[in-house]
């Protein structure tokens, strides 16, 4: 039976709250309606120093944790009023919430994302799933990426082998090949250190259209010292973020003297360099963008250049809207949950067994 879901998704980049509205029965999903909604610029910054590793009291870790909350509920009572619907025509929100701090490695790895997920029950109405990330870890798994089965559900069952790359702040690659299970794991940067850079340089939050870094030239040593990241030669499962890749990352990596486009060139390079390098472990086949990055023009030329025989395009031309991909799978993942059902695949993550995803939340 078809049941409407809600998915609530913010990302490593911080560029904005995504929700849709769909409805599925576990096999098909229709998206119904989605909207965007910025963060409060306070709120964003607060997080991004967050994220950063900087050190804050738990009364502030309290504050966003609620105030996240708040935002995530406003966005969806946005959503609703949209689409004419009314709480009791939802069956539950999945909610990723917005992580903070992803560490799979270690001898007790974790990975937290904040985002009261009582708030946004109490405030909406609505039964709130969360926290889809910690029980996969807690079966040795790295707790992403968990987007693979939503892949493998609205675009599998192809005769050739077809890539799909969420080009967030951090890119992330699912394998969809006939007769083969899913594979999936994060490549490296997306729009992470892009965004960074140009935020730093012109205070703009990205570079709209590569305007910046057409401008500039792509440094051949840059690239190297980037691509020789220890990371980005490790076996999947693997999964990154904000803690590895960021500033005194990148900062590291420069001599100083560069030009402003030309380092912003060699990032978008950097970028689809590392996505191609995956891809071109399978048989040509098509590679399908989405996320932010799918609106990287520069981005979708230098992946088609770098992979020959390849068709390169977003996952729009597959009838799946690319920027609600991401907020569709957690609404996928709710339903899921609330029907018993597991939401991770081990090959992708590393898990002993596949698992029921997520903390729910009665609304009552």
């Amino acid at each position: 039976m078809m049941e409407r879901y809600i998915g609530i998704m913010s990302g490593t980049s911080l560029d904005g709250i995504d929700a849709v509205l769909v409805e599925t029965d576990g096999e098909r999903v229709r998206l119904l309606e989605r909207t965007t909604a910025p963060f409060e610029p306070g709120l964003r910054g607060r997080l991004l120093a967050l994220a950063g590793g900087g050190a804050v009291t738990a009364l502030e870790w309290g504050r966003l944790d609620a105030e996240l909350g708040r935002a995530y509920a406003d966005v969806v009572l946005q959503l609703l009023a949209a689409s004419g619907r009314q709480a009791a025509d939802i069956s539950a929100i999945g909610c990723h919430g917005q992580t903070v701090w992803h560490q799979p490695g270690g001898p007790l790895p974790f990975s937290l994302q904040l985002g009261d997920g009582n708030r946004l029950a109490a405030e909406t109405g609505i039964t709130t799933i969360n926290d889809f990330r910690r029980k996969d870890m807690a079966l040795g798994g790295q707790g992403a990426p968990l987007v693979p089965a939503f892949h493998r559900q609205v675009l599998g069952g192809t005769d050739r082998a077809r890539l799909v790359v969420n080009i967030g702040g951090i890119a992330n690659i699912t394998v969809l090949a006939p007769e083969a299970p899913v594979l999936g794991y994060d490549v490296g940067p997306g729009n992470m250190l892009l965004d960074l850079w140009c935020r730093r340089h012109t205070g703009a939050p990205f570079d709209r259209d590569a305007a910046l870094a057409r401008r500039g030239r792509v440094l051949p040593a840059l690239l190297s010292r980037l691509m020789a990241e220890p990371w980005l030669a490790l076996p999947a499962p693997k999964s990154t973020g904000r803690e590895l890749f960021n500033e005194h990352w990148l900062d590291r990596q420069l001599t100083g003297d560069e030009a402003v486009a030309d380092v912003q060139a060699t990032l978008a390079e950097f970028t689809a360099t590392a996505i191609a390098r995956e891809a071109q472990q399978w048989p040509a086949g098509e590679l399908l963008v989405c996320g932010g990055g799918g609106h990287n023009p520069l981005l979708l030329e230098r992946l088609a250049a770098l992979l020959p025989g390849w068709r390169v395009d977003t996952t729009n031309a597959a009838g799946v809207d690319m920027d609600a991909m991401e907020a569709m799978a957690f609404a996928w993942l709710a339903h899921q949950t609330l029907h018993g059902l597991a939401g991770n695949l081990p090959a992708v993550t590393g898990a002993r067994r596949p698992a029921i995803l997520g903390a729910i939340h009665p609304p009552g």
